[in-house]
């Protein structure tokens, strides 16, 4: 799942407006921005096997730490408790802190049976990776009503505020489909340094809603 988490950060502006999108992108890839720090400590593994879905070559053979539902719930509180102290905002807070165990329940549906309740424990995943068509339209869809949710809540106060939003959205289709139907990655080291990369999201989501603001009569910032 990549598209479908953006697609939970974008849907979470409209349950809280006050909250920036990039901290909302943040919450809703935090497993995916730790796991490449874990991965390059070496403090989790995956290997890169070719065929083993349809849609990745990834063996996620252990991410406890990033992805067990457990750890991504004691992080979410992490976040939200560090957003309210800042922000003072407790409804926002509590959707930074529920985005961030979303990624879990995203992932399950797609992965194979990898995603662990608690470190150390049983796997599950639904494994719709195994369908190209399937994964396509789940992710899309998520993504879309994401962005039309997102779109509805807030309106460009400038050009940047539209420049900035669509070429965010443009990246994230070409990256999106670059990974699922080109080759894979050459090494464990590559892949984790490209995954870090994605981090670069968080800022650029940030400017993006700086330069919007909330759409409606009576609920300018």
């Amino acid at each position: 799942m990549f598209l479908g988490h953006f697609g939970v950060a974008l849907a979470a502006k409209k349950t809280a407006p006050k909250a920036s999108l990039g901290t909302l992108v943040l919450a809703a890839q935090f497993a995916d921005l730790l796991w490449p720090i874990l991965l390059l400590s070496g403090r989790e593994e995956v290997r890169i096997t070719p065929g083993i879905t349809r849609m990745t070559p990834l063996d996620f053979v252990s991410y406890p730490w990033s992805h067990s539902l457990l750890m991504q719930m004691v992080w979410g509180v992490a976040l939200g408790a560090a957003y309210f102290a800042i922000r003072r905002d407790a409804r926002s807070a509590a959707v930074v802190a529920a985005c961030v165990p979303s990624h879990w329940v995203l992932d399950w549906i797609v992965h194979r049976p990898d995603m662990p309740i608690v470190p150390g424990g049983a796997r599950y995943g639904l494994g719709v990776w195994n369908s190209v068509p399937a994964t396509l339209v789940i992710e899309l869809a998520l993504f879309l009503a994401g962005v039309a949710l997102y779109m509805s809540a807030t309106r460009a106060k400038d050009r940047t505020g539209h420049f900035a939003l669509s070429s965010l959205l443009g990246l994230l289709f070409v990256l999106y489909f670059a990974s699922a139907f080109g080759p894979p990655p050459p090494n464990v080291h590559v892949l984790a340094l490209s995954a870090l990369a994605i981090g670069l999201t968080v800022p650029w989501a940030g400017w993006a809603d700086a330069h919007r603001e909330l759409a409606g009569p009576g609920s300018r910032r």
